[in-house]
C-alpha cells in the first residue's frame, strides 16, 4: 500500500512537472512567435549586397561626400590663382577742410598684391592633389567600414536564422514521436512513463524553439538598425553556401586595400603639409602699386605721381618651428600607422584563408555526420515502431540527429561568412 502511494504521488509529480514544463514552453512560443508574425508580416527579398547597398546610402560619409569635393576643387582651384590671397585695394583722401581751409587737396588709389614665396605655389598645388585623393579614398575606407559591419550583422543574422529552423525541425519530430507515443499507450504497447518523456522532450523542443526565435528578433533587429530600417521585414533570398564567391587566384595586390589607399592619401597630405610650410618661412611678400593726385592750392594744377613698391616681412621664426615640427610630427605618426596597418590586414589575409579553408573541411565532415545521423534515426524509427528499441534510445537517436543537423547547417553558415571575412580582409565590397 506505501509503495503504491509512493508511485502514484511520484508519477503525479512527474505529470505535474511535464504540465507545468508545456506550459512555460507554450507561452513563450507564443510570445515569440507573435513577435517574429509581426515583425515579418511583408516580408521582401534581401541579398547581402541590396544590405550593404541600403546601408551605404544613408551613412553620413557619402552625406558629406558631395561638399568634401567641393571643397577639394575648390582648393585646388585656389592654389592655381596667380596670388596666395586676394588682392587688396586701398582708397585715400586729405584734406585742409577742417583745419584752415588753403585747398589742399590729395587722393589716392593703391593696390597690394601679394606673391607667392619661392616654391610654395606649386608645393601647394601638389597638397591640394593630394586632400582631393584622400577625400576618395576616405570615402572608399568608410565604404569597407560599413561593409564590415553589414557582414558581422548579416551573418549573425544567418546563424539566428539556421539555430531557429533546427530548433523548429527538432519541435516537429517531437510532437511527431509524443503523437506516436500517444497512440501507442491506448494500445497498451508503452506506459505512462513514456508518455511523459516524450511530452517533456516536447516541451524541451518548444523552449528551444522559443529561444531560438527570440534571437532571430534580436539578430535581425541588429541588422536593420545598420539599414536604418526599423519597419522592414527581413527574408533571405539567396543560398548561403554561395552567398558571395571566393576570390579565387585574382587577389588584389595589398597596397590596393582601401584602408591602406586612404592611410597613404593622408600621409602624402601630411608629408605635403609639410613640404608647404618648410617654405612659408615668413608671411607673404606684398607688390604695392599706388597712384596719387593732389594739388597744393587752389588754381595750381594738379599733380599725378605713381608710387611701386615691395613689402617684405621678417621670418617667423620659432613660429614657423613650430609649425613644421608639428606638420613632420603628423608625417611620421601616420607613416607608422601605416607600416602597422599593412602588417596587420597581411596577418588577416593569411588567417582568413586559412579560416575558410578549416571551415570547408568542417562541412565535410559536419555533411557526412547529418548524412550518418539521418540514416541512423530513420533506423532507430523503424526499430521503435516495431518495438524493438525503448523510448530513451529512440529520443537519444533524435537529439543526436538534431544536432548533427543544426552542426551542418551552422558548418554551412561558417562557411560563407569566411568566405565574406576573406573578401573583407582583401578589401572587397559585398557582392
Amino acid at each position: 500500500m506505501h509503495r503504491r502511494n509512493f508511485s502514484t504521488h511520484a508519477r503525479w509529480r512527474t505529470t505535474a512537472s511535464a504540465t507545468m514544463a508545456l506550459a512555460v514552453a507554450f507561452a513563450l512560443s507564443a510570445v515569440a512567435a507573435g513577435a517574429w508574425a509581426q515583425s515579418t508580416a511583408k516580408p521582401e527579398g534581401l541579398t547581402l549586397r541590396q544590405a550593404f547597398e541600403a546601408a551605404w546610402s544613408r551613412h553620413p560619409e557619402l552625406a558629406a561626400l558631395a561638399a568634401r569635393r567641393d571643397a577639394a576643387s575648390a582648393q585646388q582651384q585656389a592654389a592655381q590663382s596667380w596670388t596666395p590671397e586676394p588682392v587688396v585695394m586701398e582708397l585715400t583722401g586729405k584734406t585742409a577742410r577742417l583745419n584752415r581751409n588753403l585747398g589742399t587737396r590729395e587722393y589716392g588709389a593703391g593696390l597690394a598684391i601679394p606673391l607667392w614665396l619661392p616654391d610654395e605655389r606649386g608645393r601647394s598645388q601638389a597638397l591640394a592633389q593630394a586632400e582631393g585623393r584622400a577625400v576618395e579614398s576616405r570615402t572608399a575606407a568608410a565604404q569597407l567600414r560599413m561593409a564590415a559591419a553589414v557582414r558581422e550583422a548579416w551573418w549573425n543574422w544567418q546563424r539566428a536564422r539556421a539555430d531557429a529552423a533546427t530548433a523548429q525541425g527538432q519541435l516537429d519530430n517531437a510532437q511527431r514521436i509524443a503523437a506516436d507515443v500517444g497512440k501507442r499507450l491506448k494500445a497498451g504497447d508503452l506506459a505512462r512513463a513514456d508518455q511523459h518523456q516524450a511530452a517533456g522532450a516536447t516541451a524541451t523542443a518548444q523552449v528551444s524553439v522559443a529561444q531560438a526565435q527570440a534571437a532571430l528578433i534580436v539578430s535581425e533587429q541588429a541588422l536593420r538598425t545598420l539599414l536604418v530600417s526599423p519597419g522592414l521585414a527581413l527574408t533571405a533570398g539567396l543560398d548561403v553556401v554561395n552567398a558571395e564567391p571566393e576570390p579565387g587566384s585574382a587577389v588584389p595586390d595589398l597596397d590596393e586595400h582601401g584602408e591602406l589607399l586612404a592611410l597613404k592619401d593622408r600621409a602624402a597630405a601630411a608629408e605635403g603639409l609639410a613640404a608647404l610650410t618648410a617654405t612659408q618661412s615668413r608671411v607673404n611678400p606684398e607688390l604695392l602699386i599706388a597712384t596719387t593726385r593732389e594739388r597744393d592750392a587752389p588754381g595750381e594744377p594738379w599733380q599725378q605721381t605713381l608710387t611701386v613698391g615691395v613689402r617684405i616681412p621678417f621670418g617667423a621664426g620659432p613660429r614657423h618651428d613650430a609649425r613644421t615640427a608639428a606638420a613632420r610630427t603628423a608625417t611620421i605618426e601616420l607613416q607608422a600607422q601605416l607600416t602597422l596597418e599593412r602588417a596587420r590586414l597581411a596577418g588577416e589575409r593569411d588567417s582568413a584563408k586559412a579560416r575558410t579553408e578549416s571551415a570547408r573541411l568542417q562541412l565535410t565532415a559536419a555533411e557526412r555526420r547529418a548524412q550518418l545521423a539521418r540514416e541512423t534515426r530513420g533506423f532507430f524509427d523503424k526499430s521503435f515502431r516495431l518495438g524493438e528499441t525503448d523510448l530513451p534510445t529512440r529520443l537519444r537517436i533524435e537529439a543526436e540527429a538534431t544536432e548533427a543537423e543544426r552542426q551542418a547547417a551552422r558548418s554551412r553558415i561558417e562557411l560563407a561568412a569566411a568566405i565574406s571575412s576573406w573578401r573583407q580582409a582583401l578589401g572587397l565590397l559585398p557582392q
